[in-house]
């Protein structure tokens, strides 16, 4: 297979809300180019893009696929995302590789949260974007409500430019702005040209203005044209249209019905004519923040955007060609490591299906196997030293405790957990000696039921989750002086050792230890084991929980020529530690941090209604994007375990929230109460 040029290669990533119909246009479009030989479809589980056993399983993807196919002589990569929250690093990664963005609409239901975060996405990554408005066919699909919606929504530069075309009260295909031309399409999505019909005029007439005016803004000379009533000619528009999609100027509409194939002869045209190449923005983004030309005749340079733990194949990693030509068998350097690998086999991937290429030139994605030390967000060179800008991930903040279902499970867990945070950066893995469990932490509930499904059937590893225990701890707070005085004798050498100690609460994080002994009451030599007696002892509170802040002055007791030694004086200072939690007021202690959530500006109040059920304090509020403020609270991490499932109920997806534990605060009376009974009902 001959590598494809720079010029000919198009890469758009297919966004929107769950269940509008990506996974179906993506499949529609590799039908109709060739690049299959069935219609598969989502219900069946049998579409080239949602391969995997948990996305057929679960009826909608769960991560980005890769498709490429042939339409006039230009290539186009496809890349899949999903359309669940709780999967949004997936939608990142394909953003950071594709030159522009299709937000797929569901017809019937028109804008929804998915469509505002796609737009949102898409903005952020820079990209030129267009919409494709599906399930036109339905009867009750309304377009004009939906394009008007998004014209309202996402501002002026929106417009159409295919609009479904009536014929006798019914959607029968599709009309090209442009071109004036009416598309009928049959049951087998085989289509002919036809005349506008009557009843279609009107709304050609309205949108066709609508079209022309956005063409007139992004040109001088078209505007004086467009406001002088001059006819914009066909060349004109084309061209305009080219270069408005380029620029972000234009935001095209297309409609169609992707089950049917009704509709895409016009948008693939539109994306081989009018999508910009790899090389239209002329520089990529290095991890300095400066600019790096591209040169599709230069070096060659690769940025790793995705990597997949196969058992089988090994580590998979997905690659876009930045600069220059990659062909197989040679050898790169990995500028975050250092170390170098060599390219043996580079693939084409459709699906689960891969295909050996010999080379892929500047702004192809491709995918090579059994890597040793790369991973997703490095850079790959010839021989320099260059590094891509990185894919921002989300932090994970939904946190469970990882509990292997049998003896045999617990060994390969870490392992496992390792590959799949290869794979999936939007994932956190912690061995947390305090607690002592082991947390995972996602974007969601269905995230981490998805990780539980891939440890299973790729690793053979079972696992469930369990509530995570929060790392309580225990400080006193009041001064109190006490005795701790061991004594034993059974004949024969005996045991003593005799401490007064002055307990207060201290400023540093673990022990504070001073000596005042005076008259040598107790022998130097013995003062390290008073203090290590003393550090043992703090491991638990009165409560169980480790004690913190803690000064302690050793300034008396006695000691024993004959039966004094180190254990005696350390079990001395624990007695002495017993009496200082019984009369120096120990309190629970909780972790607590800055909580900054960002909601639309009608959420406000309800999000700042809850943060008080949850003991937090707002700090203040700053205006963040249009039509949002972030909240700045402190919040304790008890009351948070849930909240990425909470905020996003509340505010249906368009919430966020930021949060870092900063330190530790006194948990209320009533509530540190319960805290404990629990503790020691779960430990007696």
């Amino acid at each position: 297979m001959a590598a494809i040029e720079t010029k000919r290669i198009r890469n758009v990533a297919l966004l929107g809300h769950g269940g509008c119909g990506k996974t179906s246009l993506a499949e529609a479009m590799i039908y109709l180019t060739g690049g299959t030989d069935r219609l598969g479809k989502v219900a069946d589980g049998n579409t080239v893009s949602d391969y995997d056993a948990e996305e057929i399983k679960r009826g909608f993807s769960l991560s980005t696929s890769m498709m490429n196919m042939m339409w006039k002589d230009v290539k186009i990569n496809l890349l899949d995302t999903p359309g669940y929250l709780d999967f949004v690093g997936e939608a990142a990664q394909a953003l950071r590789v594709a030159d522009a963005a299709i937000i797929v609409v569901d017809g019937k239901a028109g804008i929804e949260v998915g469509t505002e975060l796609a737009w949102g996405y898409a903005e952020k990554a820079g990209i030129p974007r267009a919409f494709f408005i599906n399930k036109f066919d339905d009867n009750d699909a309304r377009f004009g409500r939906v394009l008007d919606s998004l014209h309202e929504t996402f501002g002026k530069h929106v417009c159409p430019l295919t609009i479904p075309m009536v014929k006798d009260g019914e959607v029968k295909g599709c009309i090209d702005l442009i071109d004036e031309i009416a598309h009928v399409f049959d049951d087998n999505g085989r289509h002919s040209v036809e005349i506008i019909p009557e009843e279609s005029k009107e709304a050609v007439a309205k949108y066709r203005d609508m079209l022309m005016e956005a063409i007139a803004g992004t040109n001088e000379d078209l505007m004086m044209k467009y406001f002088e009533g001059e006819e914009i000619t066909f060349m004109e528009a084309i061209n305009a249209v080219h270069e408005g999609i380029i620029h972000g100027e234009i935001v095209p509409v297309f409609c169609g019905a992707a089950t049917k194939l009704w509709g895409l002869w016009t948008l693939l045209d539109k994306i081989t004519e009018s999508f910009p190449r790899h090389t239209a923005k002329k520089n990529e983004l290095l991890a300095d923040g400066s600019d790096f030309e591209i040169v599709p005749e230069g070096e060659p340079a690769l940025f790793i955007f995705k990597t997949v733990a196969d058992p089988f194949v090994g580590k998979m990693s997905f690659f876009k060609v930045m600069d220059g030509t990659v062909k197989r068998d040679i050898m790169m350097k990995n500028n975050t490591t250092g170390d170098s690998e060599k390219l043996a086999h580079i693939y084409v991937i459709n699906g689960k299906k891969q295909t050996e290429v010999d080379e892929l030139c500047c702004g192809d994605i491709g995918m090579v196997a059994k890597l040793t030390s790369t991973n997703t967000n490095d850079t790959l060179t010839w021989n320099r030293e260059l590094k891509f800008a990185p894919i921002e991930y989300p932090t994970p903040y939904y946190v469970k405790a990882l509990i292997p279902a049998t003896a045999k499970d617990e060994g390969k867990i870490s392992q496992s957990i390792v590959k799949m945070i290869e794979e999936d950066l939007t994932l956190g893995y912690e061995n947390n000696a305090e607690t002592k469990q082991m947390l995972v932490a996602g974007q969601g509930d269905m995230h981490l039921a998805v990780l539980a499904a891939k440890l299973k059937n790729r690793f053979g590893v079972s696992v469930n989750f369990d509530t995570p225990k929060i790392a309580y701890r225990e400080k006193i707070t009041k001064r109190v002086d006490v005795e701790g005085k061991h004594k034993k004798q059974n004949g024969g050498s005996g045991q003593y050792g005799h401490v007064k100690i002055r307990f207060a609460p201290g400023e540093d994080e673990g022990l504070t230890f001073t000596v005042s002994v005076v008259g040598g009451t107790v022998p130097k030599n013995f003062y390290p084991a008073v203090e290590k007696g003393l550090q043992d002892a703090m491991v638990k509170g009165v409560a169980g929980f480790p004690l913190v802040q803690l000064a302690a002055d050793l300034y008396d007791g006695s000691y024993h020529d004959v039966d004094s030694d180190e254990l005696s004086f350390k079990t001395a200072a624990s007695i002495a530690y017993k009496k200082c939690l019984e009369l120096a007021a120990p309190v629970l202690l909780e972790p607590v941090g800055n909580l900054d959530i960002t909601v639309p500006d009608s959420i406000v109040g309800d999000v700042m209604g809850d943060l008080n059920k949850r003991r937090g304090a707002v700090m203040g509020m700053d205006p963040a994007a249009k039509g949002y403020t972030t909240v700045h609270a402190l919040a304790p991490k008890a009351e948070l375990m849930e909240y990425p499932i909470i905020l996003r109920a509340m505010t249906q997806g368009r919430g966020s929230f930021e949060y870092e534990v900063t330190g530790y605060d006194t948990v209320p009376a009533n509530i540190a109460q319960k805290i404990v009974e629990n503790y020691q009902k779960a430990n007696a």
